[in-house]
């Protein structure tokens, strides 16, 4: 049981690993991780009595 849990923590630090290797590796292969930028404009009324 120890053994499986020994994997499963190294498992978990390679995956890890592997997803900040992504974050930094993947715009160089076309991954683009920027949020798409849009103007919104929504008209509000204001109820001043």
């Amino acid at each position: 049981m120890a053994k499986l849990v020994k994997y499963l923590i190294y498992l978990l630090i390679l995956a890890l690993c592997g997803v900040i290797l992504y974050a930094y590796v993947g715009p160089f292969f076309g991954a683009d991780f920027s949020a798409q930028q849009n103007e919104i404009r929504i008209p509000v009324v204001l109820d001043a009595d």
